[in-house]
């Protein structure tokens, strides 16, 4: 029996079964190249909610930083506080709803930027702020019809806020509900009705702060609408919001997700594989059991829909997605053995697998699967040829 001292350590032993690799080189490759869009004088806003895409907040911050962006944006505030812990120091924008005055002393403490999306939202944080002033992000809706206060009513709104001790208006900024579609017509009525009211802004005499309202679609499709700052998400991690949008910049996919095959049997033919038994095969078959499953984030919507990559060839899954495991029927690649690599999504060779494939498969959207895959799949700093175990990142 080993000693504690000889006994390999749990975080050693974490990407032996699977891993996500995330390439920071491609996430500084992707800033540049939307840098390259925005005027001079336009900063980009890295959306690094949901643990940056699942990607690894921490991480990604610090990259995205250091290759061009000025600020960041999260959905809650533990996300920024997590941030503040790792040493970041750029503002931090909370994109989702607070309304307490508990939510609103963390984000004074932590010195995180809230969104206001209504008058009883703002009046209770001018009471409740009596530390220091804080920056605030007035948010409209301009046909999202999710968070912000009605576009008609921006003057009042920001004339009210004005008028409120301990309140100091960062920016004002709305948000497109269909800039990834090639039909405008939502989208330019969206972006009218951000002119207008603005326009009702500067009538009452009011400065304008800052101003934001391009997601990663329109900052690739739109210059028009750029204004003084981008809030990008998806194009940062390398995956286009829509085929349409492909040739704007040339962007490079970030996150691999890969697992170690831990055993390989053949079968007879007849022979029922996995739970309920939904696939039998039908001649002798050679299975590779692999070290994944959908508590890992692979979608049980895929199970017998899904190819993999294994050396260099594409193989198909079999039967039911497991929790925590997945049989792939490697006939026509006789060499597979225990500890292979398997490559789910990503590169292995000539091939590739996107979060664009499984997304079209179960009718669904790149963002959900990015953002599907847990925290007990350690997330691996790799550059390009790389052994995972090399570098592991926060997650």
């Amino acid at each position: 029996m080993l000693s504690w001292e000889e006994t390999p350590s749990i975080s050693s032993m974490r990407w032996e079964r699977a891993w996500v690799e995330v390439n920071l080189s491609a996430i500084a490759h992707n800033v540049r190249q939307i840098r390259t869009l925005l005027p001079p004088n336009t900063e980009l806003m890295a959306v690094i909610k949901a643990d940056a895409y699942g990607h690894g907040a921490v991480s990604v911050a610090r990259t995205v930083l250091k290759a061009g962006a000025s600020r960041l944006g999260v959905a809650t505030i533990p996300e920024g506080i997590e941030l503040r812990e790792a040493g970041i120091r750029s503002p931090i924008l909370v994109l989702g709803a607070t309304y307490t005055p508990e939510q609103l002393q963390a984000m004074s403490r932590w010195q995180l930027e809230p969104t206001l999306c209504s008058p009883k939202q703002a009046l209770v944080f001018a009471e409740s702020c009596r530390d220091r002033p804080i920056p605030v992000h007035l948010k409209l809706d301009t046909g999202m019809s999710r968070l912000g206060v009605p576009w008609q009513e921006a003057a009042q709104f920001v004339e009210l806020v004005r008028g409120l001790p301990h309140l100091k208006i960062a920016s004002i900024y709305s948000h497109f509900a269909t800039a990834d579609s090639p039909d405008r017509a939502v989208m330019d009525l969206q972006h009218g009705r951000f002119r207008q009211a603005i326009a009702q802004i500067r009538e009452l005499g009011l400065e304008l702060p800052p101003l934001h309202l391009a997601n990663s679609a329109a900052t690739l499709s739109d210059r028009a609408t750029h204004y003084d700052l981008v809030r990008v998400g998806l194009a940062i991690y390398g995956l286009y919001p829509a085929p349409h949008l492909s040739g704007a910049i040339a962007l490079q996919t970030a996150l691999q997700v890969k697992a170690r095959v831990t055993q390989v049997k053949t079968v007879a033919a007849g022979t029922g594989v996995s739970y309920g038994h939904r696939f039998v095969t039908d001649r002798e078959t050679r299975l590779a059991v692999v070290g994944i499953g959908y508590a890992d984030g692979v979608p049980r919507h895929l199970s017998d829909r899904m190819q993999v990559l294994i050396r260099g060839g594409r193989v198909p899954q079999v039967g039911a997605i497991t929790m925590d495991q997945i049989m792939l029927d490697v006939t026509d690649i006789p060499q597979v053995d225990v500890g292979d690599v398997v490559t789910l999504l990503g590169r292995d060779g000539d091939e590739t697998i996107s979060a664009d494939d499984w997304a079209a498969t179960l009718g669904t959207i790149s963002w959900e699967i990015l953002c599907g895959f847990k925290h007990r799949l350690p997330r691996v700093a790799i550059a390009e040829e790389r052994r995972p175990r090399e570098s592991k990142l926060r997650s």
